[in-house]
């Protein structure tokens, strides 16, 4: 406890304070996540339920991001998976899982690497729940997606960049 005659007073603010308490530390959160868009396609039903063929899987990945607002960025995963056999397609499902990012006073090159690799690392389990869920509505065994290191696609991405452009390449769009 204080003693009467002594003052109180804050010689090491808080160094991420800036003027007038504003935080000029590095934040990056996700806000929220959602489906938005999927579409299931099962075009031979009900005779594909008959054939015998093992199905020929394509799975495709594409990571997208947008500014939704002030320090806040949409990030888009979409995936599409097609059956087929060579009596036709089984199903098709087409997704984009997206999560708002909120970041804030972040290098861009370290903003960019969280958007196009930690974020969809985040929304990759909840993506694959819902292909899994909407192959198996569609009346086949659940698709379940095997893990992505997407923070190692992201750097094969920037080398093979760098490599084909010189050391001023720029970052990578995002596609998988």
């Amino acid at each position: 406890m204080a003693d009467e005659g002594d003052v109180l007073t804050d010689l090491n603010p808080d160094p991420a304070a800036g003027a007038n308490g504003a935080d000029n530390s590095p934040a990056v959160g996700l806000i929220s996540q959602y489906v938005k868009d999927l579409s299931v396609e099962n075009p031979n039903a009900p005779a594909c339920f008959q054939w015998n063929e093992q199905p020929q899987l394509d799975v495709q990945f594409n990571i997208g991001s947008e500014p939704a607002g002030d320090d806040v960025h949409e990030v888009v995963l979409k995936v599409t998976a097609t059956a087929k056999t060579g009596k036709g397609n089984l199903y098709l499902v087409d997704l984009e899982y997206c999560g708002l990012v909120g970041i804030r006073n972040l290098p861009d090159e370290h903003a960019h690497a969280f958007m196009f690799a930690e974020a969809p690392r985040l929304l990759f389990p909840f993506a694959r729940r819902v292909i899994a869920d909407a192959v198996r509505d569609a009346g086949f065994p659940p698709l379940v997606l095997d893990p992505i290191d997407f923070g190692g696609i992201y750097q094969q991405q920037l080398a093979q960049r760098a490599q084909e452009q010189g050391a001023g390449a720029p970052a990578p769009t995002g596609d998988a």
